[in-house]
């Protein structure tokens, strides 16, 4: 009888589960479902580049039903679980609940922005790590400029050409190094923000940058960005939000109109739910071979996963990147196959082999088996590396023609907040509309978006 395996979460984790599945797992032993909540994987280390401008939205992501041949891909949200009925509960995009039952489980739910108890926080600070938040920031800083261009008061323009992003991890640094460039070649089709000039400030609680990389990489990003006028504030933390502000460590008021909170992730919620072991840090407690505690029919991968990592002598959970979430859903899928009479389950002994940090055009910093990188031969490392791995050959042509046309034309300004938020029949548009139902000024974008 064939076996029914169930992946959760089409992540990097998930995605090359069920992609190896099909490769490893004979036909005849087992079917495998992917549950997610959207059909496409997100290629995560491409987000700066589609907020920036250098590459269209839709090719940084992965359509599930294109690249999975005989994966069955159901949508929907995981809610729950019952591992002793062996049971996952699901709820539809058209809201229904449902059961899927299982005989070997892949947990693959990933993270979420983990936030912290300061006021404003929630209410008006943007996140950076879906791709709906990465366009909205683009959008927020072109929206910034045509609102602080039409501005007389200098001090309230200021307001809206300053930005602020919390957190100098992978996210935070490529995301307001790929912002920054973006603004700065804009910059010059708005006079009067061009004479004023823009503020950006990168806020870290920790004493330095990156404190993934090495020291001297993390000293190179930081003098190259403070070469280009943004300002980092290490060893400091956001301590208020408002509308109109940021509030630092030190009681210093910034007046600025963006906060992006960009300080660490946090497991899926949900991964609470499913009645499984969870560490201090909520995510799922697993053995060196991916099983989940206690559960022989259960694995966990990715960042919802505790799994012992290899460079630490197995002491402390691997870091949820994507190098490892990949790694670990090859081998997830074969140690499943093992366990339904496929091969032998064997542990995971992969350990990081390089780092790229892009920061914009023709900067990046890169460390690649022992040899680090500068400058534009470390950019032209991250853009190879990321081709390399971008499944599938379509989308290795996409990347490759946005990359060659923005070297050769420049990035395009135009906001587009509205995409996917049609107006109502009869309702005046926006694409060319003089006319402004909203009375907001022509910056009521902001809550379509």
């Amino acid at each position: 009888m064939a076996h029914h395996v169930v992946i959760a979460g089409g992540g990097f984790g998930g995605f090359y589960a069920a992609r190896t599945l099909e490769k490893v797992l004979p036909a005849h032993a087992g079917r495998v479902t992917l549950v997610n909540d959207v059909n496409f994987m997100l290629y995560t280390p491409l987000l700066p580049g589609a907020a920036g401008g250098t590459l269209e939205p839709r090719h940084v992501v992965v359509p599930l039903r294109e690249e999975l041949k005989t994966t069955a891909l159901r949508l929907g949200w995981v809610v729950g679980a019952d591992p002793d009925r062996r049971t996952i509960a699901i709820r539809s995009l058209e809201g229904r609940r449902a059961e899927l039952r299982y005989d070997q489980l892949i947990v693959a739910l990933g993270s979420v922005s983990r936030t912290l108890p300061i006021e404003g926080l929630a209410e008006h600070a943007l996140g950076f790590k879906a791709l709906p938040e990465a366009i909205e920031l683009r959008n927020r800083v072109l929206r910034c400029l045509e609102t602080a261009e039409t501005l007389e008061d200098p001090v309230e323009r200021a307001e809206w050409l300053t930005f602020v992003f919390v957190g100098a991890g992978y996210a935070g640094l490529e995301g307001l190094a790929e912002l920054q460039d973006f603004a700065a070649e804009l910059i010059a089709l708005y006079p009067r923000c061009r004479m004023q000039g823009m503020r950006w400030i990168l806020v870290e609680a920790k004493d330095r940058v990156m404190t993934e990389i090495d020291p001297g990489l993390a000293a190179f990003a930081t003098r190259e960005l403070r070469s280009r006028g943004i300002e980092i504030k290490t060893s400091t933390t956001l301590e208020q939000v408002t509308p109109r502000s940021a509030t630092l460590s030190g009681g210093e008021l910034v007046a600025t109109r963006t906060v992006v909170w960009t300080a660490g992730v946090k497991p899926h919620p949900v991964v609470a739910a499913l009645g499984l072991e969870t560490d201090r840090g909520g995510r799922i407690v697993a053995d060196r071979t991916l099983r989940v505690a206690g559960r022989d029919d259960v694995w966990a991968i990715g960042d919802a996963a505790a799994v012992p990592d290899p460079a630490q002598r197995y002491q402390a959970p691997c870091p949820p990147t994507a190098q490892h979430a990949i790694r670990q859903g090859r081998l997830v899928a074969r140690n499943v196959a093992a366990t339904l009479g496929t091969g032998k389950v064997k542990p995971f002994t992969y350990k990081t082999k390089g780092v790229f940090v892009d920061m914009g055009q023709f900067e990046a910093v890169a460390s690649t088996m022992g040899i680090t990188w500068r400058g534009r031969p470390a950019w032209g490392l991250a853009r190879t590396y990321h081709l390399a791995m971008m499944p599938g050959a379509k989308r290795k042509l996409r990347l490759l023609t946005d990359w060659n046309v923005q070297l050769l034309f420049g990035r395009d300004g135009s906001e587009l907040g509205r995409l996917g938020h049609p107006p109502r029949l009869e309702e005046p548009s926006s694409g060319g509309t003089p006319s402004d139902p909203t009375g907001s000024g022509g910056t009521g974008t902001a809550a379509a978006a």
